[in-house]
């Protein structure tokens, strides 16, 4: 999965564009809904705009569907709480030095990177580190349908300076707890993290209410 993302970024940067699923799974010599499959990752990142309707009717993601018709951003948060807290543990005790190297350089915001996909970069490196190939899936969808348009609050994709400072302060606080192997500071720092996310969506959807 990750040659194939890296191959899309590349085709990507180069091109403007992508080809279709057809001609990358020819290209990789993989199966097709492994090619689709990325495809979905790098829109639910914000790397990838929406597919374009052709003539190929697209196989509609029915649980996907379903699940963005029931939920709302307050769930999302709430079912963030429940499991990145215990990633980040799991990460400070069986990240390799290279998946902590990644956590720790994804911990800071690169010029010109766009402030979701910094994010969600950032958080899949921990999900990656925590070595459960099941949760790292989970959280994918998980992000995936936090960023459907129905289901997103109002956050461009962009921020300001000071929100931006903080925000990767708190990755890095949960990076150097994940870096020097300590669980119980790596789950703390990303209680605190996901608080500070909780307050903006809570002043997004009330605005005002939370300042009183």
């Amino acid at each position: 999965m990750e040659t194939i993302l890296e191959t899309v970024r590349t085709v990507l940067a180069a091109d403007g564009a992508v080809p279709s699923e057809r001609a990358l799974a020819e290209q990789l010599g993989v199966k097709r809904h492994r090619v689709r499959l990325a495809l979905e990752t790098l829109r639910g990142a914000g790397e990838l705009g929406p597919a374009k309707a052709g003539r190929r009717a697209a196989t509609p993601l029915s649980h996907d569907e379903a699940l963005i018709r029931v939920t709302n951003p307050i769930e999302v948060i709430e079912l963030r709480f429940m499991l990145e807290p215990a990633l980040a543990r799991l990460a400070a005790l069986r990240a390799s030095p290279f998946e902590i190297q990644r956590i720790v350089l994804s911990a800071s915001t690169p010029p010109g990177t766009g402030y979701g996909t910094a994010d969600f970069a950032f958080h899949r490196a921990v999900a990656v580190g925590a070595r459960n190939g099941l949760a790292v899936e989970l959280y994918r969808l998980l992000r995936q349908v936090g960023t459907d348009a129905r289901v997103r609050v109002g956050e461009s994709s962009t921020a300001c300076p000071k929100r931006l400072a903080r925000r990767d302060a708190e990755h890095r606080a949960i990076a150097d707890a994940i870096s020097t192997r300590d669980p119980e500071a790596a789950e703390q720092a990303m209680r605190a993290h996901l608080a500070a996310v909780q307050r903006q969506i809570m002043e997004r959807l009330s605005p005002g209410l939370t300042a009183a």
